[in-house]
This record gives C-alpha cells, sequence and structure tokens, in this order.
C-alpha cells in the first residue's frame, strides 16, 4: 500500500472522528474571500468554540459515506470548508453573520447537525435560534415575573384578610 493512500486513510478516519464528535457540522462555499475576510472568519469560528477547515470534498464525501451518510454527495462540489459546532446553533451563526457581513461572498451549502441533514434554509433557521445564554436570560425573567406577580396576590390576600378581621 501507497504512503500517499495510507495518509488519505487517516485524513478519512480523522474526518469520521470529528463528525461523530460534533453536534453540527455546516458545509460552506468560500470562495470569494479575501485574506483578510477570511483570517476574521476564522477568528470568530475560534471564538464560538468550532474549528474550521478547508478540506477536499472526496475526502470528506468518503467520510461520509463510510458513516452511511449520503445526503452531501451533491454539497460536495467547487470550493467547500466544514465547520464543526460543539452545538447545534454557533456554527450556522458565525456562517451567517459572515455571509451577511461579506455581502454574500460566503455560503453555506447544507448542514448535518444530531445526525440528520440540513439544507441552507434549515441552517438559517437554527443560526436565527438565540444562544443558551440569551435563552437561559428570558426563562429567569419569564419565572421573575410569575414569581412576583404571586407576591403581590399573596399580599392583597394577607392585607384583605388584615381587613376584615
Amino acid at each position: 500500500m501507497s504512503a500517499n493512500l495510507e495518509i488519505k486513510r487517516q485524513i478519512v478516519e480523522d474526518i469520521k472522528a470529528k463528525i461523530q464528535a460534533s453536534k453540527s457540522i455546516i458545509l460552506i462555499d468560500y470562495k470569494g474571500l479575501t485574506v483578510a475576510e477570511d483570517t476574521e472568519f476564522r477568528t470568530n469560528m475560534r471564538k464560538s468554540n468550532t474549528e474550521y477547515k478547508v478540506l477536499k470534498n472526496t475526502l470528506l464525501k468518503r467520510a461520509f459515506n463510510e458513516l452511511n451518510v449520503t445526503d452531501f454527495d451533491e454539497d460536495l462540489n467547487g470550493a467547500t470548508s466544514v465547520a464543526f459546532g460543539v452545538d447545534e446553533t454557533s456554527a450556522a451563526k458565525v456562517a451567517f453573520d459572515m455571509c451577511k457581513s461579506t455581502n454574500d461572498k460566503i455560503s453555506v451549502k447544507s448542514g448535518y447537525v444530531d445526525g440528520a441533514y440540513v439544507d441552507a434554509k434549515g441552517v438559517k433557521a437554527l443560526a436565527s435560534i438565540p444562544s443558551r445564554e440569551v435563552l437561559y436570560s428570558k426563562l429567569a425573567g419569564a419565572m421573575n415575573s410569575i414569581i412576583g406577580g404571586l407576591a403581590i396576590a399573596l399580599k392583597a390576600v394577607a392585607d384583605k384578610n388584615e381587613q376584615n378581621a
């Protein structure tokens, strides 16, 4: 077996491990980015704990196929980069923010979230979901409002009972 073939097999195994370890994977068409824009994009991906790589389509396709995922065969053509996210939304958010800031020089092809294929529209919907911290703060605010209303109601009942006594 040639050394080159063995190297490619190892790369495919590494890609498969990243696919299995990631909660979300976003395929991005990155052609047209300047070096400065690409650097900014990579920095933003790093800040969101997302691993961003440019991989050969054939190796990425082979890794997906070995995991019995064939939905990406049409998407794996042309310039393709991959974002491996630690959660379901962060990679999508960074990708769509970059699409806006570069006037659509890049575009999202598709995604793979929790073991399911997601088209570009689905990835955009994921990007619109607020972050976990924002959702927690909204939940805390709603709970605080309910508890505050309950306290006011209990005080009104207690005041009424005092007046009747």
